[in-house]
């Protein structure tokens, strides 16, 4: 199976790229074939044979991956898996892109892997990168509902069957809205304790804009995604979430006012899942209602 990999930046981190695409140029097996796009930035300098793209300004993390999905044809159609890695991370082992082959040549319900991330130094694995509600064993291996953005990979059929990244959501839920239209098809996601990405610990707040998002998203990823029963059901259960975890004032006003923008705002096409793809998540152990 051919393996490409997308790599978006925003060329602030030079240092840090050349070391992940030097891990990728180790993978055993056939060559991974890369592509760096350029989050309306210039992309630093990069090996030979690693293909770039400039965006004249910045799509936003799903609109960024799309393009390079994009690069690999209509859909990615030129290869079979592409990996999508974030632009400091680091893949920890050789044998990364082989075990992905291996395993979507198994399964063939199999569509989407997420890859466990593990601080450099510590080796810890923060609950947050563990894609599942039972999340104190991230040496786990278990089927899931959603998967991590910047660590992952995806059979190329996945998006020929159920199209890309939703550019509009820019930053946050856009993992999860490609995933619950995904399992609505048909296709199953894995995460995979053996794949790993080193990627230093840090706190998603760390974006200006992550409460304001993460709020805005939310309701988009509900509007776009679930049955209109469960959508107040839903969005109720994560404002009590929000509010039992008592962020910061500043925090709270951001969050509100991304939720409000969500309702208030076009969110895409609305193409509700399945009552029997509502009963796989359930299954799976994260119904769609948290």
């Amino acid at each position: 199976m051919k393996v490409g990999a997308v790599v978006i930046t925003m060329g602030n981190r030079p240092e840090e790229l050349r070391a992940l695409l030097d891990s990728v140029a180790k993978q055993d097996g056939d060559r991974v074939e890369v592509v760096v796009v350029g989050n309306g930035s210039p992309v630093p300098d990069v090996p030979a044979g690693v293909r770039t793209v400039e965006l004249p300004e910045n799509l936003g993390i799903p609109g960024g991956r799309n393009v390079g999905i994009e690069a690999f044809g209509p859909g990615g159609r030129d290869v079979d898996i592409l990996l999508f890695l974030d632009d400091d991370g680091l893949l920890a082992r050789t044998d990364t892109a082989e075990l992905c082959r291996q395993a979507f040549a198994a399964d063939p319900e199999l569509g989407i892997i997420s890859f466990r991330i593990a601080d450099p130094d510590t080796g810890e694995t923060q609950r947050r990168h563990v894609p599942r509600l039972r999340a104190s064993d991230p040496m786990r291996s278990s089927r899931v509902t959603t998967f991590l953005g910047g660590a992952n990979a995806v059979r190329t059929r996945v998006f020929a069957d159920v199209g890309g990244l939703p550019d509009e959501f820019f930053y946050a839920h856009e993992e999860t809205d490609l995933a619950w239209r995904a399992l609505d098809a048909g296709w199953m996601i894995d995460y995979r304790s053996d794949m790993v990405l080193y990627h230093p610990t840090t706190a998603p707040s760390r974006h200006a804009v992550y409460h304001r998002m993460v709020a805005r998203n939310r309701v988009w990823l509900a509007r776009r995604n679930l049955p209109a029963p469960l959508v107040p059901v839903y969005l109720g259960v994560w404002l009590l979430l929000t509010l039992l975890r008592r962020p910061s004032r500043p925090a709270l006003k951001a969050w509100f006012g991304g939720f409000r923008e969500g309702w208030g705002s076009p969110c895409g096409p609305r193409r509700p899942m399945k009552w029997r793809t509502v009963w796989r998540l359930t299954r799976l152990g994260r119904p769609p209602v948290i």
